[in-house]
C-alpha cells in the first residue's frame, strides 16, 4: 500500500531511545525562539522527527498540545525538509505555539542541521 502524502507514518518518527541518545550526544544544534532542534545523519531517504517536551512547557494540555503543532508542521512541510536527518526539536518554554510560525521555523532550522551535518562529515577523514 502506496504512502499518503498526508500520512505521518512511523517510519518518520525518532522512537527509540538510543536514537534520541546518539543525537544530544553529537550536540551538533540550532535553534531560534521557538524551539531548538538537535540533529543526526540517519541514512534513510527521509527525514524523521523526535520530540522532547518537558514539564517545564506546563502541563499535559500545553505538551500535548506543542507535540500536535510539532507533528503537524513536520507532516505539512516534510517536503521541504532534508533526507536522511533525524531531527529532535525542543520547543521553548518562553514561546507561544503557532502552526503557521512552526512551519516556518522547522524547515529552516532543518536546512541549518543539516548544512552543518554535510560539512562536518565533509571535513572527516574518510574511515579506513
Amino acid at each position: 500500500m502506496p504512502i499518503r502524502p498526508n500520512r505521518f507514518p512511523s517510519a518518520y518518527r525518532v522512537q527509540r531511545a538510543a536514537d534520541f541518545r546518539r543525537a544530544f550526544r553529537r550536540r551538533l544544534s540550532t535553534a531560534d525562539e521557538r524551539m531548538v532542534i538537535y540533529g543526526h545523519a540517519n541514512g534513510l531517504p527521509h527525514p524523521r522527527l523526535g520530540l522532547s517536551v518537558s514539564r517545564r512547557m506546563g502541563g499535559a494540555v500545553v505538551r500535548n498540545r506543542w507535540k500536535r503543532l510539532l507533528r503537524e508542521a513536520f507532516r505539512l512541510s516534510r517536503e521541504r525538509l532534508p533526507a536522511g536527518v533525524d531531527l529532535i526539536v525542543i520547543p521553548r518554554p518562553e514561546a507561544e505555539p503557532s502552526l503557521r510560525q512552526l512551519m516556518d521555523s522547522l524547515p529552516r532550522l532543518a536546512a541549518r542541521v543539516a548544512g552543518r551535518l554535510a560539512r562536518e562529515s565533509d571535513a572527516s577523514p574518510p574511515p579506513r
